[in-house]
């Protein structure tokens, strides 16, 4: 066996000094097999069965569309029946092939038979992609007991009952994937999302845990998180809010084709994480490299951020508990607000790109050092 030392900052330590940390390295023959055995393909989508939570409306309705115009079989859940027979209308009107399955994501065995009947449907399953959540924006002393543990059920427990409902299809298949959308609050809360962000965070640290535990069984099973910016769909309009106006999360906004485009990729391409918006990365690395200037930064700025101009009264409809209707949609009512693009996303899409862009740029300052000397 070979070891290799690798040295960790520890300046905040007591001796403020290194940490030397001893890696293990396999004897090369066990690295090779180790590298075989983490090697992981997947199906491409045109070939697959996709089953999708939270599918009625938003990220969840547009992703299904991409997934069916690009040939794969879906099968789309939610609460909202009206919204899921309206999709599927769609993607058959287009000739897709498609299923609806209503299911309410705290109750196990709805969510199971969702699982269930993909397999049933079309002989297998080789996709799961979480999406299904609710928003209660209120401040935490606002927040009844009931409202917060609600947002924990539909948001973290929903996604652990959907993994376990779809891996025993997904081990069956011989592999596959497991894509659970939760957004840039899993690494950072903020102010008036404290139900929300709890769940998210809840969703981080169980991915981890359930990542490791495949890749020690060695099964080829990706399991990625993907973790959004604020994006433009219905989930303010149908939000419970107590701050008397249509809520809205931290600028900037985009459009919820790139949220899309980032699980479809994920669909073909194992991934652990994929920060979806520039905006969401700055987030992730400031709370990185300083939490408290974040704190700072949120308390100054991160109340007003939610407030829109559009009245809505704590006792208006929304989702929390039950569906509403009328907001059977992919887009919200920020359209005019919203990046269609974002430059960030695409590069991590494409990481030959990415590179050569990086190399490129390396080149170009060392050329310029050069001129300089």
């Amino acid at each position: 066996m070979k070891k290799s030392e690798v040295a960790l900052s520890n300046a905040g330590g007591p001796q403020n000094g290194l940490i030397s940390v001893q890696m293990q390295l396999a004897d090369p023959q066990e690295s090779s097999e180790s590298t075989r055995s983490d090697e992981m393909w997947l199906k491409p989508v045109e070939e697959q069965v996709v089953a999708l939570m939270g599918a009625s409306s938003g990220i969840g309705r547009g992703t299904a569309l991409r997934f069916a115009n690009r040939g794969a079989k879906v099968v789309v859940s939610a609460r909202n029946e009206k919204g899921l027979n309206s999709l599927v209308e769609e993607i058959r009107g287009k000739g897709g092939q498609a299923t609806a399955i209503p299911a309410e994501v705290t109750e196990f065995e709805q969510v199971k038979a969702v699982a269930d009947g993909a397999v049933e449907e079309y002989g297998r399953l080789d996709t799961w992609v979480h999406l299904a959540a609710v928003l209660l924006v209120a401040s935490f002393e606002e927040t009844t007991p009931e409202e917060f543990a609600r947002v924990i059920d539909v948001n973290l427990m929903g996604q652990v009952y959907g993994a376990m409902a779809a891996l025993p299809h997904i081990k069956r298949e011989g592999g596959g994937a497991l894509i659970h959308v939760s957004s840039m609050g899993a690494k950072r809360s903020i102010p008036l999302q404290g139900a929300y962000c709890a769940s998210k965070h809840g969703i981080d640290g169980f991915l981890e845990s359930l990542r490791v535990e495949l890749r020690r069984e060695k099964l080829p099973i990706s399991v990625t998180q993907v973790m959004p910016a604020t994006i433009n769909t219905p989930f303010f309009d149908k939000a419970r809010t107590k701050l008397g106006v249509k809520p809205v999360a931290p600028p900037p906004i985009y459009q919820p084709g790139i949220v899309s485009e980032a699980i479809l990729h994920a669909a073909e391409n194992p991934a652990r994480d994929l920060v979806v918006g520039g905006a969401a990365k700055a987030v992730i690395l400031s709370q990185a490299l300083s939490p408290r200037l974040l704190d700072i930064l949120l308390r100054v700025r991160g109340f007003q951020v939610h407030y829109t101009g559009e009245p809505k009264p704590e006792d208006a409809p929304d989702n929390l508990f039950e569906p509403i209707d009328g907001h059977n949609t992919m887009e919200g009512s920020f359209r005019d607000r919203a990046h269609p693009k974002s430059l960030y996303t695409w590069l991590e899409l494409h990481p030959t790109v990415k590179r050569g862009a990086v190399a490129g740029m390396a080149i170009g300052a060392l050329g310029a050092l050069r001129r300089r000397m």
